[in-house]
C-alpha cells in the first residue's frame, strides 16, 4: 500500500501455538521476539520499507515517541492496554483559546480485536469520535468464579485450576511464600496442573489438561486464523482510507460474527458528553452519604462506567455529607484528573 515507515511494538516471544493463527512466523522462530521477526520479514519482503521493531511494552514509550506518527493501529490483548493507549493519544490533543479542538493534533487510532469466531474493528478520531472510554461498558467483564464454588462445590475443571491458583498456591508454594505465580513459567504451570488434577479426581471431574491450566492462569482466549485475517483486512482498509482520503472512513464500529454463518454490522458509536478521557467536563458520581471510602473505591473499580485500575482517593474538602474527591487513575495521570 506504500507505507514504508512502520514501528512495531510487541513484548511477547513466539510460542508454538502462534504458528496456527499468525502468518509471519515459522517453526524456527519459536522463542524469538515477535516484533523483530515480523519486522525482519516485512523489510525483506517489501523493498525500501523501514520497519523498526521495539521488543517492549507500549507503556515504555513516552509522548515524544507517539507524537511522531500519523496513524496508530493496535491489536492489543487487554482492555487495560487499550485504555492506556487511548489515554496517551488523548493527552497529545491540543486545544485553541476558545476551547475548540486543534484537529492538526489528532492522531487516528484504528483498533481491532478477535475472540474465536467473533471480532470487531473500529476507527477512533481522538476528541472527535467515541473513544475507548466512551464505549467501556461494551466490553464483557472478566470471567471469574465465586470463591465459595471453587472451594466447596467445584463442578468444572476450571474451578479446580482456579482453586489451586487462588488458595492452594499460597499455602503450599514449593518455591517459597514470596514467589508469585507466573503463568509463563513451565514449572509453575506444571505444579498447578498436577494439583488441579488431584482435586478434580477427588470430585469426579474430568478434562483438566495442561492447556486448560494455562488458559485459566493466563486468561487465554481462543484465536482463529480466519477471524484474525478478516479483522486485519478491515483495519488495513481503514488505515488506507485515513492515509489517502480516497473515500469516507467507517463510521465507526464494526462487529463480525462467524459462529453461525456470517454476520457483520457497522454502527456509529457515539461520544459520551461526560467521558473521563475525551471530554473537557467532569463526571458526577452519585453515592449514598453513608457510604464508606471502601464502597466508593469499589464503585470506581467495578462500575461499568469507570472500571478504574488501582485508583487513589484524596479528600480535598469536607462539608456536611458532600465530599469533593480527586481521583487519579494509574492509566494516564495527564488526562485522568477528574
Amino acid at each position: 500500500m506504500g507505507f514504508k515507515k512502520i514501528h512495531i511494538i510487541d513484548m511477547d516471544t513466539i510460542e508454538l501455538s502462534n504458528l496456527n493463527r499468525q502468518f509471519l512466523f515459522r517453526k524456527n522462530d519459536i522463542g524469538l521476539s515477535k516484533a523483530k521477526c515480523a519486522v525482519e520479514f516485512v523489510n525483506k519482503r517489501v523493498p525500501g520499507c523501514e520497519a523498526v521493531a521495539h521488543h517492549c511494552s507500549i507503556q515504555d514509550m513516552d509522548e515524544g515517541f507517539y507524537r511522531q506518527f500519523h496513524i496508530v493501529v493496535c491489536g492489543l490483548d487487554s482492555i487495560v492496554a487499550r485504555r492506556w493507549l487511548n489515554g496517551m493519544l488523548m493527552s497529545l490533543l491540543q486545544y485553541n483559546d476558545d476551547r475548540t479542538l486543534d484537529q492538526s493534533s489528532v492522531i487516528p487510532l484504528v483498533d481491532g480485536g478477535t475472540e474465536g469466531f467473533k471480532g470487531n474493528a473500529r476507527v477512533i478520531l481522538p476528541g472527535m469520535s467515541a473513544c475507548i472510554e466512551c464505549t467501556l461498558d461494551l466490553y464483557p467483564p472478566q470471567k471469574t468464579f465465586p470463591l465459595c464454588t471453587i472451594a466447596n462445590t467445584p463442578r468444572l475443571p476450571e474451578h479446580c485450576v482456579e482453586y489451586v491458583k487462588v488458595l492452594q498456591w499460597g499455602k503450599e508454594n514449593p518455591w517459597g511464600s514470596s514467589t508469585t505465580l507466573d503463568g509463563d513459567d513451565p514449572q509453575h504451570v506444571a505444579w498447578v496442573y498436577e494439583k488441579a488434577q488431584e482435586r478434580a479426581m477427588k470430585y469426579g471431574i474430568t478434562s483438566v489438561t495442561y492447556r486448560l491450566t494455562q488458559g485459566v492462569l493466563k486468561n487465554i482466549i481462543p484465536a482463529v486464523a480466519s477471524t484474525n485475517a478478516a479483522i486485519a483486512a478491515a483495519c488495513a482498509t481503514e488505515v488506507f482510507k485515513l492515509a489517502s482520503s480516497c473515500c469516507i472512513n467507517m463510521n465507526n464500529y464494526m462487529v463480525l460474527n462467524m459462529s453461525d454463518g456470517l454476520y457483520t454490522y457497522t454502527f456509529n458509536a457515539e461520544r459520551r458528553q461526560d467521558c473521563v478521557a475525551c471530554s473537557n467536563s467532569t463526571r458526577t458520581m452519585e453515592i449514598d452519604c453513608n457510604a464508606t471510602l471502601q464502597a466508593i473505591y469499589d464503585k470506581l473499580c467495578e462500575d461499568r462506567g469507570y472500571l478504574m485500575k488501582s485508583p487513589a482517593l484524596m479528600k480535598n474538602q469536607f462539608e456536611s455529607c458532600e465530599i469533593d474527591i480527586e481521583v487519579r487513575t494509574q492509566l494516564k495521570d495527564t488526562y485522568a484528573e477528574k
